[in-house]
């Protein structure tokens, strides 16, 4: 399970404000990169929270909504469009994405957690945490909130392009996902770089 110690230690560094921050979304063909911040109050517990990914969509929206409205917890969450995936590819769209999140914090944080590997050109001292949602409660919260952003944002979608079923499979590359683009081809919200799609355009040509 989670913990503050982290940020604690963070702050024992010097760094006042501490944000945790993490993504959802690097690997499905369609749809954003979304990027959540997250700043903690210091004594921070929950008997719930932690990575996304071991919670159920129902208990991952009941923690977003706690964690949205409860006045002593600040964060800021962005999405990275198709278009921008593209043109700088994934990776550096979520480095792009982490660094908005962070920014966009009022006030902005003196250090970050970021789940995984170290982002380069990070505007604010860093700590990299593999597997970090599982560690840090700031970074379990913005797992919350990045999932939960980009789930709602699939499922928005899939009620413009019906035939492909986001609200199903969020735009990863399963077997019903992959059969829908081969008989449609790829919508606006596809990401034309990614190979399955990429591969398609050109067997369309």
């Amino acid at each position: 399970m989670p913990t503050i110690d982290h940020e604690n230690t963070l702050r024992a560094e010097g760094f006042r404000i501490v944000a945790g921050i993490d993504e959802a979304g690097r690997g499905p063909l369609a749809g954003p990169v979304c990027v959540a911040a997250v700043v903690l109050p210091d004594d921070f517990s929950h008997a719930v929270l932690n990575d996304s990914k071991q919670l159920s969509e129902v208990k991952r929206e009941r923690l977003y909504e706690e964690i949205t409205t409860d006045a002593r917890i600040r964060w800021h969450c962005v999405s990275i469009e198709p278009e921008e995936i593209d043109r700088i590819n994934i990776l550096q769209a979520t480095w792009e994405g982490m660094r908005r999140a962070a920014l966009g914090l009022q006030p902005v944080p003196d250090a970050a957690l970021i789940d995984g590997k170290p982002v380069k050109r990070f505007p604010l001292h860093h700590v990299a945490l593999v597997k970090g949602d599982s560690l840090s409660y700031s970074i379990a919260a913005a797992s919350i909130i990045a999932k939960v952003t980009r789930d709602r944002l699939m499922v928005a979608m899939a009620r413009q392009h019906p035939e492909y079923g986001f609200e199903i499979h969020k735009g990863y590359p399963t077997p019903g996902h992959l059969a829908a683009l081969k008989q449609h081809g790829p919508c606006p919200h596809h990401r034309r770089s990614f190979r399955p799609v990429a591969q398609l355009e050109l067997d369309l040509a």
